[in-house]
């Protein structure tokens, strides 16, 4: 058996609502055990025979299309990519404020081109480093709030689905996939 989170992109942040007993159910339902959700912002942690990420993602967002009409990206990391994550990050020890260092999680790598092509909006002071499948970004004069480098502008600039989550959110789901 392996530990795995599933991260629901733009899931309690706007009109897409889902409550977090639902989602633990339509996961169990699925065949997973031992679920558990962190927060009310689409992550679910949960126990099941080892899979590829794709295919644990494609089981949880048809599964929500079907039962509960919601059409949500899901990203899928197993409790190792989790902990490699967590220790890849150039910025975690740079700030005390985990609102100021985040990760963006993609649905696959972008391209070279694409991440050379990544710029930082104008007027922004935003550092960032694309590792693998994530983003590493830390706001140093700011939080995520007030920026342009979002979800959507990641979306477009590399090419694949983005989910971010703050450093607080990204060490409890690797300590929760952890056991």
């Amino acid at each position: 058996m392996a530990r795995y989170a599933a991260l629901l992109r733009g899931v309690n942040v706007g009109n897409t609502r889902l409550a977090m007993a639902d989602l633990r159910r339509i996961v169990t339902d699925l065949g997973h055990e031992d679920v558990k959700t962190y927060l009310q912002s689409g992550n679910v942690v949960f126990t099941s025979p080892p899979s590829k990420d794709d295919i644990l993602a494609e089981g949880i967002e048809r599964r929500l299309a079907d039962e509960l009409g919601l059409r949500v990206p899901v990203l899928v990391r197993s409790d190792a990519e989790l902990a490699a994550v967590a220790d890849a990050s150039p910025y975690a020890g740079q700030q005390d404020d985990p609102t100021r260092v985040l990760v963006a999680f993609l649905s696959a790598a972008p391209t070279a081109a694409k991440v050379k092509d990544l710029t930082v909006p104008a007027g922004e002071h935003i550092e960032y480093q694309v590792i693998g499948r994530e983003v590493h970004l830390h706001f140093p004069d700011g939080g995520y709030g007030r920026t342009k480098f979002t979800n959507a502008y990641l979306e477009k600039k590399l090419g694949v689905v983005a989910t971010t989550r703050n450093w607080k959110s990204v060490l409890a789901l690797r300590d929760l996939a952890a056991g």
